[in-house]
Order: C-alpha cells, then sequence, then structure tokens
C-alpha cells in the first residue's frame, strides 16, 4: 500500500480534531494467542499508519497553526526476534506510514504527560455496547488518564472514524478491488470442484485459492451452508455431506491489506439448478438489480431495503409462497437487512446517514425457505458513485446459465 493513504486517513481525522487536542490509538497488546495473526489489529489504528505490528500507538497533535503526527514502536529484541520475528525498523515504519517522528514505545509516557500538560483535550476510540458500557481497552486508559491529570478532557474519538472511513479514497477502492479479484479466483476454484462432498471441501478450493492468488487474509469465517442449513444466516459449521439436488450458499470474501470483499453466491451440487430453484433464484437476483438501480446518494440503506422488501410482497404472492402481501409474510422468508457498508472491517465502521459518494455497501438479498430446504442469497459490493452506483465484483458470475455453463465445462 502506499505511504500516501495513511497521510491522507491522518489529514481525514486531524481536520475534524478540536485545537488543542491529542488523538491517541493503539494497535493492540500482544499475547501469545495472536502473536501470529497478521492482522488481528486496531482497524483504527491501521487506517492511520498502516504498520501491522502489536504494541504500537499512534499519537495526533493538532495545535492553534501546526499538527504533529507521532508513532512509537517497538525496539529490537534479539530474543523475540529469534522466535516471533524482529520488529519493522523505523525507516520500515515510515517508508510505510509517512509518519516521520517515530520514537520508542518507552518513552510514550513522559511524551504523553509533557503533552497533555499544554492541550488537555483526549481522543480516544472509546467502544460501547448496546447498554453503553465500555468494551475498549481505551477506556480502560481513559480511566487511568483521568484519575492522574483530572484536568484532561476525555473526548471520543471514534466519531471521527466514523466520518472518516464512511468516504473511500480511490487509492482504498484499488485495494478494495484487488480483494474482489482474489474472491473471484477463488469462486472460481469451488466451482471448478462442483460435487457431492462434505461443505469444508468445497470450502477449502477457496482457501487454496485465495493464498495463491495472494490474499491477506479473510474478510470473516466462510460459510459453507448446503440444504436446509442455508436458511441460517451465520451459518458455520461447514460439515453437512452436499448432495446433489442441495443448494449450496457461500458467503465468503478475502482481504487484501485488510480491505475485504463480501461476496455471497449459491450454486447447485448437481451443476444444474430445478426449476424451482431456478425460479426463486432468479426472483433474488432481479431484487439485487433492483436494488443496484435505486442505490445513489441521498438514499438510505434502510430505504435500499424497504425498496426489495415490497419487490419481494409482489413477486412472493405471485408465487404462492405468501398468501397477504405483508410485512409479516414476507419477514417469515427474508429476515435480515439488505446492505450494510464495506471497507477494512467488513461490517466497517460507518456514519449511518443518506449514502454520500464513495461509500462501499453490499447488495445483499436473500430468500430462505426452510421447509423446502432452499436458501438463497447473492452479495455484491457496490461503489456509490455521484449518479448513482458501480458493481465493484461484476466479474464474479451469477446468472444461472453462467453457473451451469460454467460447471458443465469444468468437468470436461
Amino acid at each position: 500500500m502506499e505511504s500516501e493513504l495513511f497521510c491522507i486517513n491522518r489529514k481525514k481525522i486531524l481536520d475534524q480534531m478540536e485545537e488543542g487536542s491529542v488523538l491517541l490509538s493503539f494497535s493492540r497488546p500482544n499475547n501469545i494467542e495472536t502473536h501470529n495473526v497478521r492482522f488481528d489489529i486496531n482497524r483504527n489504528y491501521f487506517y492511520l499508519c498502516g504498520v501491522v505490528e502489536y504494541n504500537n500507538i499512534v499519537m495526533l497533535v493538532k495545535g492553534i497553526d501546526k499538527t504533529n503526527e507521532i508513532i512509537f514502536i517497538n525496539p529490537y529484541d534479539e530474543f523475540k526476534a529469534k522466535w516471533v520475528g524482529a520488529p519493522l525498523s523505523k525507516d520500515e515504519v515510515n517508508k510505510i506510514s509517512g509518519i516521520k517522528d517515530i520514537r520508542y514505545i518507552s518513552s510514550f509516557d513522559d511524551v504523553l504527560s509533557n503533552t497533555l500538560q499544554t492541550f488537555n483535550k483526549l481522543y480516544l476510540d472509546i467502544e460501547v455496547n448496546n447498554n453503553d458500557e465500555p468494551l475498549s481497552y481505551e477506556a480502560y486508559f481513559a480511566d487511568k488518564i483521568v484519575k492522574k491529570m483530572p484536568y484532561v478532557q476525555i473526548k471520543n474519538g471514534r466519531i471521527l472514524f466514523q466520518h472518516a472511513r464512511t468516504i473511500k479514497h480511490e487509492l482504498e477502492i484499488k485495494e478494495f478491488k484487488k480483494a474482489v479479484e482474489i474472491t473471484n479466483e477463488g469462486i472460481k476454484n469451488i466451482l471448478s470442484h462442483m460435487g457431492e462432498m462434505y461443505e469444508y471441501q468445497l470450502e477449502s478450493y477457496f482457501d487454496q485459492a485465495i493464498k495463491a492468488n495472494g490474499a491477506t487474509g479473510y474478510s470473516f469465517p466462510t460459510i459453507a451452508a448446503s440444504g436446509a442449513n442455508s436458511c441460517c444466516l451465520h451459518y458455520s459449521n461447514n460439515d453437512s455431506y452436499a448432495k446433489n439436488g442441495d443448494l449450496i450458499l457461500f458467503d465468503l470474501g478475502a482481504s487484501y491489506n485488510c480491505y475485504c470483499a463480501d461476496i455471497s453466491r449459491t450454486f447447485p451440487i448437481s451443476g444444474k439448478y430445478t426449476e424451482r430453484q431456478k425460479l426463486i433464484y432468479n426472483i433474488v437476483l432481479n431484487g439485487q438489480k433492483l436494488v443496484f438501480k435505486n442505490a445513489k446518494p441521498g438514499v438510505t440503506t434502510r430505504e435500499l431495503n424497504q425498496i426489495l422488501r415490497e419487490y419481494f410482497k409482489e413477486e412472493l404472492y405471485k408465487i404462492g409462497l405468501i398468501k397477504e402481501k405483508t410485512e409479516e409474510e414476507v419477514s417469515k422468508y427474508y429476515y435480515h437487512g439488505v446492505s450494510h457498508h464495506i471497507g477494512i472491517d467488513c461490517h466497517d465502521l460507518c456514519d449511518y446517514t443518506p449514502l454520500r459518494a464513495g461509500s462501499i455497501i453490499s447488495n445483499e438479498p436473500g430468500l430462505y425457505i426452510k421447509e423446502e430446504s432452499i436458501g438463497i442469497r447473492i452479495e455484491d459490493d457496490v461503489l456509490i458513485t455521484e449518479n448513482g452506483a458501480e458493481w465493484l465484483s461484476p466479474q464474479i458470475i451469477k446468472e444461472v446459465d453462467d453457473i451451469e455453463k460454467f460447471i458443465e465445462e469444468s468437468k470436461k
């Protein structure tokens, strides 16, 4: 990734900070369970610097007429280098992040204490749950600061990241498209081996292909749900035997430099959809196209979801699946939202406001008919543009004829 992107990201945060303030972002404390997980990193910290290391801290300082950017890193440790690898050098950190002021973590406490003597507003990324109870290390750190320096005003910096991360820069979109392309290679490898086997065996073809094509991680644990399993939205066992006649729903994505593709496809194990499966599939697919047609700046994801639900009322009534065109009837077969923001988290931090140009969202209608063991979801990633929307995953096949043809030809 280019250091220019992280310089832009830091400016987006600094521009929102009050004068006379400091912002801290912690990578994440290391421990024996996580030291080998490459991207188990605080995403807001990553957004500021791109340096994938534990125990690092980014500090942004905004004065009246100047700003400062500091990153605190780990010094070289011969023992740790032998066991888990050497930390990045100052030159390497500068090349990745574009930050010039690089100091060792041992100086952090003194630097922060001295800085807060002058700048007494401190932004921390404090995550809370639905009960407004803090969840993060930052909340603990805030408590420690207030007890030590009661004159410091603690401000929640999460809102700054929400504003900044909602709109993607063209350099971010470039990384995102790479994640989508790698995901496409994984899906093609699944299709090339489609047939009766365990769900996890089909999943393994995705794993191999994305690693071979440069994925730096997974967007989330893969869902490979065949038959009735496909009606469970977050099914993750992936251990049932997928039989001819079943559909299998995949919800998956490769990540590339933390940017997360999020794709769903539903395929026939035999290589051919039954007429009933095809009927339901095309209702879902046409619903996805309708959502895309209506996706544009000024529209909310809630409104897009309602457009889809109104469409489902008509279509499900036509085929006799529901007896009344009501929300309650539709909810029996469609029970999730059609969109969420995507970025360096699969469900990205964002402003829940009308869509704006530069947002990346999912478009994922689905229908789940448990009594028929039919669960179908079709999901693609969409960039909101000035005048509408752009598919970011058009190369990933989803038309019935294209899917059946691909599977047939792969068996020759």
